[in-house]
């Protein structure tokens, strides 16, 4: 792993005990429009070969037996866009409703989507609405897709949630923990994500579960999303499992 080129981010040290596989991975797909520029290609080709590599990394993730995946697909920033470029994202995320729910539902994939729905386009929503109705009782992989999502909104929306309990007088100030915020997220019956995984070389969360990934394992890998693989993702969860996850405590080898 440390020789791979591809996946950077990993510890220099061995585990003598390595980690369990992640339970839930996390992934920023980045890259499209640059995979798509360097072969003198338009953007919309890069997002439908992006929409290709979403296919494969679902599969993938089902076969290793990942139970939670979740990718951000369309950020609450996206919208900033060239207008052609949103309407190109939004018809993929259209068409790969109609032609894969039926497939995820038979392999046994929860859909749920996070994010702002207010205002959105009618046809999304009811898409959005019949994937997740349809998948509802599925529990082989969880698919999370955060679609109009971005991570500072959704604490503020917790936060003003939690202030109109207290200011109900249904909840004590006193009672706001940690675990009470995250109780009012919209991942809130989801494990928090083990391994992030952003593609493309870039360094940054733009603003993707900020406080889900309080705990997370970083990895940065710099193919762009178009060209990631099953094998990529091996790579990473192999990588991931070479970490030394400590939460605040000490390592196992130093306690020894």
């Amino acid at each position: 792993m440390s020789g791979d080129p591809a996946i950077r981010g990993e510890s220099g040290r061995m585990n003598e005990r390595m980690q369990p596989e992640p339970r839930h991975i996390a992934i920023i797909m980045d890259g499209n429009g640059r995979w798509a520029a360097r072969r003198g290609l338009p953007r919309a080709e890069g997002h439908r070969r992006g929409v290709e590599a979403v296919r494969s990394t679902v599969q993938a993730a089902i076969e290793l037996g990942i139970p939670y995946l979740t990718i951000f697909s369309f950020s609450s920033e996206n919208w900033s866009r060239p207008e052609t470029e949103i309407n190109d994202l939004l018809g993929l995320m259209k068409r790969f409703i109609r032609r894969d729910l039926t497939t995820l539902h038979r392999n046994g994939v929860r859909i749920r989507i996070i994010g702002d729905r207010e205002g959105r386009d009618s046809e999304i929503l009811e898409m959005i609405t019949d994937a997740e109705r349809t998948t509802k009782d599925n529990a082989r992989l969880n698919l999370i897709v955060a679609f109009n999502y971005g991570s500072r909104s959704e604490i503020a929306q917790a936060a003003r949630q939690l202030a109109m309990e207290v200011q109900k007088g249904a909840l004590a100030p006193a009672d706001i923990t940690p675990e009470r915020f995250a109780g009012a997220l919209q991942t809130a019956d989801v494990p928090d994500p083990d391994l992030l995984i952003r593609t493309s070389g870039e360094h940054r969360l733009s603003n993707f579960l900020l406080w889900q990934l309080a705990y997370a394992e970083f990895l940065f890998v710099d193919v762009f999303w178009p060209d990631f693989t099953k094998e990529h993702l091996v790579k990473a969860i192999d990588a991931y499992r070479r970490r030394d996850r400590r939460f605040g405590g000490l390592s196992e080898t130093i306690k020894a």
